[in-house]
């Protein structure tokens, strides 16, 4: 199956009310992982690499063409997006190598700043055929203005979105990046008026802090895309600390690095079904 364009996954479950499975791609293990969980599945699914996993590698080129390669080669629809891009030439980058969509972050600069800056970037992208997600203020865990308590106004949340005509909106709901626990509490009520409000897909970011229940119920409350990275990295390690404790004189990454794969298979496998990614 081809890749699909990120528009295409997440436009597809907002307009049944279902979400969009989204996970973070560090190496490609993980990329492979995430497509084969959503092919058990049955299930679409956006591959994302971040910003800080571009620096991880040093360039974007070599993880960003391998996920791309491993997307084309699925038997499910898969996308691949650009997570929290802070600059205008990594998301061009991006553009270059097929990427279907970029998460343009510009919450750092002062509202105007932001409006600028990601309405200049959102017109460049749609020049291109690709979709752009951002944020009005950043959600917990990334330094930024946004403490786990903070939530995005719907009135704002929607005159942002007009002036810079993005496609999809991440909000603030009360969860937070980088969470090993899950101890967030997501304010459906909040959900549901910025989905009034809002006329495009809303996204929660975060979501590994989310207590599993309340994902479903996120998605039933208005959200689409829903990002996860952290969640898929504690079972990654997991499996390869519990692969090298019962097998302490193994030398080959392929054997430990194996038993990460599966996991993280399994864990997308079930998670899509929480975020009710398919029927």
């Amino acid at each position: 199956m081809p890749l699909v364009a990120t528009g295409e996954i997440v436009g597809t479950a907002a307009r049944a009310g279902l979400g969009a499975g989204a996970f973070n791609v560090i190496q490609i293990e993980h990329a492979q992982a995430i497509v084969a969980g959503a092919e058990a599945a049955g299930a679409p699914v956006i591959l994302q690499i971040s910003e800080n996993a571009v620096r991880y590698h040093g360039a974007l080129a070599a993880i960003g063409r391998a996920t791309v390669e491993v997307a084309r080669a699925a038997r499910v629809p898969v996308a691949v997006h650009l997570d929290h891009a802070t600059g205008p030439e990594l998301v061009r980058e991006a553009v270059d190598l097929g990427f279907g969509s970029v998460m343009f972050d510009a919450s750092a600069l002062d509202y105007d700043g932001n409006v600028a800056a990601t309405a200049g970037v959102t017109a460049d992208c749609h020049a291109h055929g690709v979709w752009v997600e951002a944020e009005l203020g950043e959600v917990g865990g990334k330094d930024g203005v946004h403490a786990p308590g903070a939530r995005t106004d719907p009135a704002d949340a929607a005159a942002y979105v007009a002036a810079t005509g993005v496609d999809a909106l991440a909000v603030a709901v009360g969860t937070s990046h980088a969470m090993v626990v899950k101890a967030a509490v997501v304010d459906l009520s909040l959900v549901a008026a910025l989905r009034t409000a809002v006329p495009v897909p809303l996204v929660l970011h975060g979501s590994s802090g989310v207590p599993e229940a309340d994902l479903t119920r996120a998605v039933e409350a208005g959200l689409t895309k829903v990002n996860i990275a952290t969640h898929l990295n504690v079972a990654y390690t997991r499996a390869i600390r519990d692969h090298l404790t019962a097998d302490p004189d193994v030398v080959d990454p392929r054997r430990y690095v194996a038993a990460a794969r599966d996991a993280v298979a399994r864990e997308v496998t079930r998670l899509l079904k929480l975020v009710r990614a398919t029927r």
